[in-house]
């Protein structure tokens, strides 16, 4: 179904949102023009879509603020044409987003029944993005090294297994702590060291390591 002309309006009061909250990459805002939440979500939601508010999916997982999908978005500083590891497909509206941007996005998703759902809807929605099932902390080896590495879930510690997959002079952005995180930046230096800056305070869904759900 098609935004109408009510989800139109509120698409772009968001958008502006969004700006005016200091995400300020055009690359960003225009992939939240062309890329509609709303089919993201279950129907009875479509109401609260455009709005800056997380909504639930199934598993006890949800769908990010918008704002924090754009800022993370930004954070990446993002060329058209890089490969990104997604780490969480979720709902599959920020690989979305990405591949909107312009990236050749892989993404993998732990719960099986939302990977078997959202990986249906990507290949409709945006059927370049190629999505895995398994464990993010292993990350997807197949297909690295990436450019970039998003975690859009609360990672207790950066992962040793995805720095790896990262090229040297790539950026991952994770959100990193126990109950609450600090959204990082980190820039590979080289096989051992990485550069690392940090731009504040969110909460996610914890990211748990070798408990791959099934049906």
């Amino acid at each position: 179904m098609a935004v109408n002309y009510l989800m139109l309006g509120a698409k772009k009061r968001l958008i502006e949102k969004l700006r005016n909250k200091g995400i300020n990459d055009e690359n960003v805002l225009e992939a939240f023009d062309k890329v509609d939440r709303h089919l993201f979500v279950e129907s009875f939601l479509w109401n609260q879509a455009y709005e800056d508010v997380a909504l639930k999916l199934m598993n006890g997982q949800t769908i990010s603020h918008p704002f924090t999908v754009a800022f993370q978005s930004q954070l990446l500083q993002l060329k058209k044409g890089e490969k990104v590891l997604e780490i969480g497909t979720g709902s599959g509206f920020q690989a979305a987003i990405l591949d909107a941007m312009g990236a050749k996005v892989y993404s993998i998703e732990r719960q099986q029944r939302l990977y078997e759902k959202t990986s249906k809807l990507l290949s409709k929605l945006a059927p370049n993005v190629v999505t895995r099932y398994g464990d993010g902390f292993n990350g997807i080896p197949t297909y690295a090294p990436y450019d970039k590495v998003i975690v859009t879930c609360g990672a207790p510690v950066v992962p040793e297994t995805l720095m790896k997959q990262l090229t040297v002079g790539g950026v991952m952005v994770i959100p990193v702590g126990e109950d609450a995180q600090v959204m990082k930046r980190l820039v590979k230096l080289d096989d051992n060291n990485y550069e690392e800056e940090t731009f504040g305070d969110f909460v996610f869904v914890p990211m748990l390591k070798e408990k791959v759900s099934m049906k």
